[in-house]
């Protein structure tokens, strides 16, 4: 039996019919941590080009090429997550990527209570209106718990961002 449908250039992707026409992404997971690893697996697999910032030369993920500094790959393409909220570095890095061209920048983080980075890019001297381009909470509120989870609801979201969508079940 035959559907017969409007044609759909979504439905012509989703079944290999069409080639995906996508927008150069890039995905910067700052730290090396479980939900990095995830995020740069998923990503790249997601289309993006994936990059590791870990300034710390001793701190590694097996398999993913890491950087110990901000580069030209912070572009206006660059979505930056920041994987782990209790490391020292946060002020710093932040401050810095916050001068760069990065299109979106994130750190994880529950919403129930004030992001570490608020207080530490205080005390750098950075404005209020800059430290407000920093988003907290990221990704879709799925309930996600483990490393993979929290991966994949960020991925949701920059995603549905990328895409012009608004996330959620919200059509």
């Amino acid at each position: 039996m035959t559907h017969a449908h409007d044609e759909d250039p979504a439905c012509e992707v989703a079944h290999s019919e069409a080639p995906v026409e996508q927008a150069e992404r890039t995905l910067v997971a700052v730290f090396a941590s479980p939900v990095a690893e995830h995020l740069l697996r998923f990503g790249a697999e997601l289309g993006f080009r994936t990059i590791l910032l870990e300034p710390d030369p001793g701190r590694r993920l097996g398999g993913f090429t890491a950087v110990t500094e901000i580069g030209d790959y912070v572009d206006a393409t660059a979505d930056v997550v920041l994987t782990d909220h209790h490391r020292e570095e946060i002020g710093p890095v932040l401050r810095d990527l916050l001068k760069s061209p990065a299109r979106w920048i994130g750190i994880m983080g529950s919403p129930r209570h004030t992001g570490p980075h608020v207080q530490a890019l205080t005390d750098l001297g950075v404005p209020p209106e800059e430290i407000a381009r920093v988003h907290r909470p990221i990704g879709l509120n799925i309930g996600s718990r483990t490393p993979p989870e929290i991966a994949l609801a960020t991925l949701a979201g920059l995603i549905a961002d990328r895409n012009g969508r608004p996330g959620g079940f919200t059509f």
